[in-house]
């Protein structure tokens, strides 16, 4: 562990702690708007189905480390409960490659969220850098799996990709102060 010392810069982990697990918490709530809308037998809705089950692992564990340090949760909360629904909703309803292009955008903003963090921590807090480099790893499949999948084939890819990840991006900036 760095020593700290005076005129130093420390991590929020307590801000990164409260975004992640809005983050997270957001996440489960798309898969679960998406699962409400797709056939449940497609192929695309199985691994939605696994990368939701990932995804209550990792709010799990956030959620826990909220209480450990006694972390407000952001107050925004109820938003996101029916933005990611509705995002999931929207999405499914598109298509099946267009709830895909989903998951490839948001996971690629977390992915990069996920690294400014671990940039931000450096040594000083081993467990949480732990945590989210796991959890970066999964995230990253995620990504890699909606594309293999035919994230891309979805009308208007790269404009849907890029107003879900500007989404994503005030999103976690609110969560990390409200």
């Amino acid at each position: 562990m760095t020593r700290w010392r005076p005129g130093d810069r420390r991590p929020d982990t307590a801000s990164m702690i409260r975004v992640d697990q809005a983050g997270e918490y957001g996440a489960t709530r798309i898969y679960a708007g998406q699962l409400a809308v797709m056939r449940r037998n497609s192929p695309e809705a199985k691994l939605i189905a696994r990368m939701a089950a990932q995804e209550e692992r990792h709010l799990k564990r956030f959620n826990v480390l909220m209480s450990e340090r006694r972390v407000r949760p952001t107050a925004l909360q109820p938003l996101w409960n029916v933005a990611g629904f509705a995002l999931g909703a929207a999405t499914a309803l598109m298509s099946e490659h267009a709830a895909l292009a989903c998951t490839d955008a948001v996971e690629t903003e977390i992915d990069r969220h996920y690294a400014d963090q671990l940039a931000d921590i450096g040594e000083n807090d081993p467990e949480l850098a732990a945590d989210i480099l796991e959890f970066q790893a999964e995230e990253l499949e995620h990504r890699d799996t909606a594309r293999e999948a035919g994230a891309a084939n979805a009308v208007g890819y790269p404009i849907l990709t890029a107003a879900i990840r500007a989404g994503c991006r005030v999103a976690i900036e609110l969560s990390k102060r409200i």
